[in-house]
């Protein structure tokens, strides 16, 4: 395709090739899924391998280290959360007991205030879980696949580890020696830019684990240190998350105890907790060289839902800042690159200055006649 082909020509080419790249990746999720979080991970784990290579470590010994501080430290976490979750499960029955109660109560008072009869919300209910059945089995298959990935990401993570140098040697190879500095400036960036996002990350996400779980226990809510952590790691998911994460512990308050007061305070305390985040978190700790703006960032998570589901929002954010950086570093590309930034320019080609007056219609019009009359004359 050459520079001289017609717009139409070039934008249908690169419209395909979206739609064939989005396809493929859609259908190869299983694979590329584990491939991406794989990747991501050693490159933060990158700085703790290359640390102990200097300490005259043999390369695979370096990794396996590398590997088994990361399992710990992940081990000393869930150890932790382990008696919430153990009593968690010792709960459940009295929880479903509770959770019918209500259930029941509702579906009374639906009945007295707006007529529904019991045997419509029955039906209801039934056709509900009929078409959640579809859900399930996702979510079962989802399950399952996480427990694959604890297997697979430290067998990919090991392997991208170890053939470091072969990846880097490709890339350089791959491009023209006069594009070489171009490609050691992407590298380096991309490498600073994602180790920056996922530590910022997850500061970030303790701290917010921390709020939340003192805001649970002094509300008095149940497994409120349980609830804390997985409201935080729900929160990792830009603008969606946040959202979800408040929905669990209102759930838990109205199955464990009588009234509405507290689930309101529940939704008071997250919101102080994300406006702290959005606005002191975020800006202070996330500190990533790439800056991404808002609408992007949101579209981003929507469309990586779409693909990939969960982990698709939780990749979104990373691929773009990737993104961004190979075209902030390719001439035809800078447009692209500014508009995922943040960065709002103060004017743009064609912009009226204020002193510029608009003529209204009738001027216009008037301009228009006298033009039309000259045509004539001549």
């Amino acid at each position: 395709m050459t520079a001289s082909e017609p717009f139409y020509k070039k934008s249908t080419l690169v419209l395909l090739g979206i739609i064939l790249l989005v396809y493929v990746m859609h259908i190869l999720a299983d694979i590329l899924v584990p491939i991406a979080f794989s990747l991501l991970l050693a490159i933060l784990l990158n700085p703790l391998n290359s640390r102990i290579m200097r300490l005259k470590v043999p390369t695979v010994l370096s990794i396996l280290l590398t590997l088994l501080i990361a399992v710990i430290i992940l081990g000393i976490i869930l150890y932790f959360l382990s008696a919430q979750i153990i009593q968690f499960g010792e709960m459940m029955p009295a929880l479903k007991l509770k959770f019918t109660q209500i259930l029941t109560d509702l579906q009374n008072l639906l009945q007295t205030k707006f007529g529904i009869s019991i045997q419509k919300q029955t039906q209801f209910l039934k056709d509900t879980a009929s078409s959640g059945k579809a859900l399930v089995g996702q979510t079962v298959s989802s399950v399952l696949g996480v427990f694959s990935l604890l297997f697979l990401i430290p067998v990919y993570i090991f392997l991208f580890l170890l053939y470091k140098p072969l990846i880097l040697n490709f890339l350089f190879e791959v491009f023209s020696t006069k594009n070489t500095h171009s490609v050691a400036e992407i590298l380096h960036e991309t490498k600073a830019a994602i180790q920056s996002y996922i530590v910022g990350l997850l500061i970030e996400a303790s701290i917010v684990a921390v709020l939340n779980s003192v805001a649970l226990l002094i509300l008095g809510v149940p497994y409120a240190i349980l609830l804390g952590v997985i409201g935080a790691i729900l929160n990792m998911i830009p603008y969606v998350g946040g959202l979800i994460a408040i929905t669990l512990p209102v759930l838990m308050a109205t199955v464990t105890q009588d009234g509405y007061s507290t689930q309101l305070f529940i939704i008071g305390a997250y919101l102080l907790i994300q406006f702290i985040d959005n606005n002191v978190l975020v800006p202070r700790i996330v500190s990533s060289k790439v800056k991404i703006n808002a609408l992007i960032s949101v579209l981003a998570v929507l469309l990586g839902g779409a693909l990939w589901g969960v982990s698709g929002m939780f990749l979104s954010i990373p691929l773009v800042a990737v993104l961004k950086i190979i075209f902030d570093r390719i001439e035809d590309l800078k447009p692209w690159g500014r508009i995922l930034g943040d960065q709002i320019p103060d004017s743009y080609p064609g912009q009226l200055s204020p002193n510029t007056r608009v003529p209204d219609v009738p001027d216009r019009m008037e301009k228009y006649v006298d033009a039309e009359d000259r045509n004539e004359k001549g």
